[in-house]
């Protein structure tokens, strides 16, 4: 059976920095039923790979987590931003320091369907040109570089743990055929 749940009301619970919650009164099969849903304004998520096959990751502490995540760069789409690729030319300079001459965009993705609305796009960068980081103020980011194969059996192994990164290294390695 197949039901589609319609909005009855909303309420704004919490407005923040980078994200928003509202609770959602929506139709139910049996009545109505309560939805908390995380507003967010999108992201960007880019694999950067060097001339020579590496992979371009960056290593940050992620507070929830209490750990540094290996990852790959990455950043929110900032309000009056409409291009997620300009957004993605950004986010590798500033965190990176690379400029690309080619982002090919793989596709986008929903973090977790069942409490956000944040939806990522993912690219792959090539061509890249070193260049100057300039990190956020709250930003603090070693740069990594991997053999493209050894992320992508990072990837595959389990012993990388961010879904955004784990999703973007298999559709490049498919949709560019990295071998």
């Amino acid at each position: 059976m197949v039901f589609e749940e319609k909005k009855i009301s909303s309420e704004r619970i919490y407005e923040g920095a980078i994200l928003n919650l509202r609770k959602d009164t929506v139709t139910a099969p049996k009545g109505k039923a309560y939805r908390e849903i995380v507003e967010h304004n999108g992201a960007v998520a880019i694999v950067p790979i060097t001339n020579d096959g590496k992979l371009v990751m960056v290593k940050q502490f992620r507070y929830p987590t209490g750990k540094v995540i290996l990852e790959i760069p990455a950043g929110k789409i900032d309000q009056g931003e409409t291009d997620p690729l300009l957004t993605a030319k950004r986010e590798l300079k500033e965190e990176t320091g690379y400029t690309a001459q080619n982002l090919h965009y793989l596709g986008k993705l929903n973090p977790s369907v069942a409490y956000t609305e944040e939806v990522i796009h993912l690219y792959a960068a090539t061509g890249l040109t070193p260049g100057e980081t300039s990190f956020d103020d709250d930003e603090a980011l070693d740069i990594v570089e991997y053999d493209f194969q050894e992320a992508y059996q990072m990837a595959a192994s389990g012993k990388l743990v961010d879904a955004k990164t784990i999703a973007a290294i298999f559709m490049a390695k498919e949709q560019l055929d990295i071998k």
